[in-house]
């Protein structure tokens, strides 16, 4: 009777034990469900609707190197011992990661800024060079995109990359971004690149208004970089443009035309399956 007794408890016992375990394996689990749900889902949703137009191949390519550019910012931002949540995609805006505390300065800002262009332009590259080992025009035409992407960003106007970016440089840089935006906006025949850049013009304006009233002595202290940090940030800017500007240029000639993504995604440059 004792022995069954003991049978039992030692039963109970291994149930606890797994239990726990299974509830530590379950709390381990939910710490990745922001990614899961957030970056995840909203990953899956944008490639389904990108498919519809690009094809699958070219759309998972795509999104992929959105969510590069992406973790470049995320990578800087805890480098710079900033709170930030997972990015979030969103079909034709492409992505957002969203800072749970505001930079305490211009550095911070510039540097979470940049570290998107400088992982997406390395992504991009690397695609860009698969096609040379593959010649699979899918990645030539995936690599070009990425250097466009990463380009566009670099526009120097709040909320892009390159508003940020030139905060640490010379907020000023922010009205030669509504030089470039607006002609494009007056000339442009595309409902949702009208829409994506009156966004921007709209987020944007705040900040260069407020380019035209003194600063207080807190917004002061918030521009001010040692001119190391502003040499840096400077040279690393002015390299991504020049860099992805010549990568564009040479590579556009080297496009089929017009460029059909869903060709691209069946078949390579000698007309063979795509593995």
């Amino acid at each position: 009777m004792q022995g069954q007794v003991f049978s039992q408890r030692k039963f109970f016992d291994r149930i606890k034990q797994s239990l726990a375990s299974l509830g530590v394996a379950i709390m381990g689990a939910l710490k990745f469900a922001p990614f899961l749900l957030k970056t995840g889902g909203s990953m899956i949703f944008t490639v389904f609707v990108y498919s519809w137009i690009l094809g699958w191949r070219y759309a998972v390519g795509f999104v992929l190197l959105i969510f590069v550019h992406e973790a470049g910012h995320l990578i800087a931002a805890r480098m710079m011992g900033l709170q930030v949540g997972w990015p979030v995609f969103i079909p034709f805006m492409g992505a957002m990661i969203a800072l749970k505390e505001a930079p305490r300065n211009a550095w911070i800002e510039a540097v979470v800024g940049i570290g998107g262009p400088i992982l997406g332009s390395i992504g991009a590259l690397a695609v860009w060079s698969a096609y040379f080992f593959t010649g699979n025009i899918l990645y030539l035409a995936l690599g070009y995109a990425g250097f466009f992407i990463n380009l566009f960003n670099l526009i120097p106007i709040v909320p892009l990359d390159g508003g940020r970016i030139v905060t640490a440089i010379s907020p000023w840089f922010w009205l030669l971004g509504l030089v470039i935006l607006v002609p494009i906006l007056l000339m442009s025949a595309n409902i949702l690149l009208i829409i994506i850049l009156v966004f921007l013009l709209v987020q944007s304006l705040p900040r260069v208004i407020a380019l035209f009233r003194k600063r207080t002595d807190l917004e002061q202290r918030y521009f001010e970089c040692t001119r190391m940090q502003r040499v840096l940030i400077a040279t690393l800017y002015f390299s991504l443009l020049a860099g992805l500007g010549v990568m564009m240029y040479t590579t556009e000639p080297m496009l089929p035309s017009p460029v059909s993504p869903h060709q691209n995604s069946s078949q390579n440059s000698n007309g063979t399956d795509s593995q």
